[in-house]
């Protein structure tokens, strides 16, 4: 999620980037940088550039070559060198963080992706490349893409490089974008159908059923995270979280299936639930009829992959997202049936780019099984049930999940395709 909040002020449960959800979790969630812009090739001189005046206040302590990096300036202090390892000690320049990959200009392909090197920070990233034309590029965190000087690397091929990754094109996303957006289109009906289900289970004052209907219905919305960014403020009115502090039973600015949580588990009269119920089911419709002609950006599905599970890291993990239900674990394992179905579209573009593929699918798989066992034939153990040791477990599983993950953000960032 971006920064930005629910007009009542409070975050809502969704995909990052997307609402009022904040990215971060201690220890264990990875940010990513911002998007990579579209770039081409620069034409390059065929004579070898002059060598380079190496960064002045660069972290001496970091090994590499010190080179300049940031908002103004990009590779300043690398002028090629020879074939081989070669090391970088990039020092951000400038005032906001940034982004730095090694691209060999000629193919396009990227030999690393340092993310987020912060202010007046010096690190360290190393590449075995063979001879040819390369730059590094620059993206910083508030600005366009710096493209560096093209320079020339000389000498014998070493027997072996790093792993070059292809770089993936907008024109590469438009179709896993578009089967994303029909895989989303046809939850729809189900989803609507599991809401009013509720609405009609109060209205008979069932409310056995009406706890069965109401986490059939957040479970099926939970496993659309990678779409959040185009519900806009219908996600706010069908899954804000409760805000801190404020009885979210009878918080008057709350609204969808968490006021319906509190009041359904909070034990009242079922026939003041009614209101809040029907509310949902007339956000769930609008969102349903405005959601035919949304776009979503190529860079969303890749993202959200990730991003899907690191958020759930820090609004679920942490019951922040349970409004009285104890179905924290069922929202997770929704969440990873949400990255796995965000995943499969993209997956020819990763079978090809993506060393960690099959190790990503296992720790997804490992991670259901785990998160699954505290399911008891739809009764799910709560959070705070479980033993410090099985936190512990839950806790290192999902944060490797979610690590692995960030690769596939990583790959799937559109990048321009390089010129022949």
């Amino acid at each position: 999620m971006t920064g930005s909040q629910s007009r009542a002020g409070r975050p809502a449960r969704g995909g990052p980037l997307l609402t009022g959800r904040r990215i971060g979790a201690a220890g264990i969630v990875l940010v990513l940088a911002a998007a990579l812009i579209a770039f081409g090739r620069p034409h390059h001189s065929s004579s070898a550039p002059a060598a380079a005046v190496a960064p002045a206040h660069s972290d001496r302590a970091v090994p590499g070559v010190p080179v300049e990096v940031g908002a103004d300036v990009c590779g300043a202090g690398w002028n090629g060198g020879k074939a081989g390892e070669q090391t970088f000690a990039l020092w951000d320049n400038s005032s906001v963080p940034v982004e730095v990959y090694l691209q060999n200009v000629d193919t396009g392909k990227v030999y690393f992706d340092a993310e987020g090197i912060g202010v007046d920070v010096t690190r360290s990233f190393n590449a075995v490349i063979g001879p040819g034309h390369y730059r590094l590029y620059c993206n910083p965190s508030d600005g366009d893409g710096l493209p560096g000087p093209t320079v020339d690397v000389t000498g014998a091929a070493p027997s072996t490089t790093t792993q070059a990754m292809a770089p993936v094109t907008n024109g590469d996303l438009l179709g896993p974008i578009a089967a994303y957006h029909a895989w989303v289109t046809s939850r729809f009906p189900m989803l609507l159908r599991q809401v009013r289900a509720l609405d009609v289970d109060l209205r008979r004052g069932d409310t056995t059923a009406a706890k069965r209907d109401w986490l059939a219905g957040h479970v099926t919305y939970e496993t659309m995270g990678a779409a959040y960014d185009a519900f806009g403020d219908d996600n706010d009115a069908i899954n804000a979280m409760p805000a801190t502090g404020i009885d979210p039973a009878t918080d008057p600015d709350l609204h969808g299936f968490h006021k319906v949580e509190a009041q359904l588990w909070g034990g009242a009269d079922p026939a003041s639930i009614v209101p809040a119920a029907g509310q949902l089911v007339k956000a769930v419709s609008k969102l349903r009829t405005d959601f035919k002609n949304e776009r979503l950006n190529t860079i969303d599905i890749g993202l959200r992959s990730h991003e899907i599970l690191e958020n759930a890291v820090q609004f679920v993990l942490n019951g922040t997202d349970d409004a009285g239900s104890g179905t924290s674990l069922a929202t997770l394992d929704a969440n990873l049936t949400g990255t796995l179905a965000a995943m499969k579209p993209i997956r020819p573009l990763l079978s090809t780019r993506d060393a960690d593929l099959a190790e990503t699918d296992r720790w997804i798989k490992r991670s259901q099984r785990l998160v699954r066992s505290y399911d008891h034939h739809g009764i799910w153990t709560p959070l705070d049930a479980l033993s410090t040791r099985q936190r512990e477990a839950l806790n290192a599983t999902i944060s490797q999940t979610t690590e692995l993950l960030s690769r596939v953000a990583t790959i799937t960032e559109p990048r321009g395709a390089a010129a022949r």
